[in-house]
């Protein structure tokens, strides 16, 4: 198994956000894309496994946010798969500036083949014959010192905001019927948004100070799946408050059932957009914020 090319592209005027650079939902239609593709070339596309009531489900996904895109910017994507074990396996993606050939964006997932009713199922013989003939060797680009381990999430709601509720629209779904990655992140985004906005950090304090939020960090799982005329609520818990980093975490429930769909454990940094770097957060928002942070598990 080497790695191969499974996106290029570029980013388009209206992707682009209110930080003025690519969004990150729209990484995640590119995202989509790149793993459709890895996945065919490796005999677990949706047409090689349909006819046996199969599909290739991404179950997990870590990203890494290293440079921004901007409008205009040129980009592609070369895919690998790191691994087989009983559980599934597992899939990495790098996307870069094809300008430059800098790397922006780092993907891990986590894939297992399942059944009419999600439930796993071992992968075809076809399949797994290929992808035992080897992997791709991949770590994750180093920078600075190793984060400290983080503190568990919390076990309930309390003390998070709801930050989002609608429902599903048909356009929203992928070829199964299911709701697309972007539609996920498009919710988390506006959740993002009326959490910060709850401290401070509203559209017109950006606006007004050129500031920013800029993620750098995704941890999005799907426990569950939401179908078209679904209804959906999130709500998002505060986790930390630093010099200028904030991290969230945003639980994506079916509203009508209460069941977990979708969680996001976001990490991001208040921006200055003119610099495009970090700032420090202003003295009377933290404090603000420090009354919303919620417990750890």
């Amino acid at each position: 198994m080497t790695w191969i090319e499974t996106y290029r592209g570029a980013v388009n005027a209206w992707e682009v956000d209110n930080v003025e650079h690519f969004t990150v939902a729209y990484y995640f239609a590119r995202f989509e894309d790149a793993t459709r593709s890895l996945l065919e070339a490796v005999g677990l596309g949706e047409a090689a496994l349909a006819g046996a009531g199969l599909a290739c489900r991404v179950d997990r996904c870590d990203v890494r946010y290293l440079r921004e895109l901007r409008v205009a910017d040129l980009l592609h994507v070369r895919s690998g798969v790191l691994g087989l074990d009983e559980g599934g396996l597992g899939l990495v993606h790098e996307l870069y500036d094809s300008s430059d050939g800098t790397l922006c964006t780092t993907v891990e997932q986590r894939a297992r083949v399942v059944g009419p009713h999600g439930a796993s199922r071992a992968l075809p013989a076809a399949a797994r014959d290929a992808l035992d003939a080897g992997s791709v060797t991949w770590e994750p680009p180093r920078g600075g010192p190793a984060p400290a381990p983080l503190p568990p999430p919390p076990e309930g709601d309390e003390g998070f905001l709801e930050t989002a509720r609608d429902s599903l629209k048909p356009w929203e779904v992928d070829t199964h019927g299911e709701a697309a990655w972007p539609a996920f992140v498009h919710r988390f985004s506006a959740a993002n948004g009326h959490v910060i906005a709850a401290f401070g950090m509203t559209p017109a304090y950006m606006r007004e100070q050129r500031r920013g939020f800029s993620t750098f960090e995704f941890r999005l799982a799907w426990p569950g799946t939401l179908r078209a005329g679904d209804l959906i609520v999130v709500r998002t818990g505060l986790l930390h408050i630093g010099n200028s980093s904030i991290r969230l975490l945003h639980r994506l429930r079916d509203a009508r059932t209460g069941a977990l769909v979708a969680t996001l454990e976001q990490a991001g940094v208040h921006l200055d957009l003119d610099a495009r770097r970090p700032s420090p957060l202003p003295g009377p928002l933290r404090e603000r914020a420090k009354t919303l942070l919620v417990a750890s598990g």
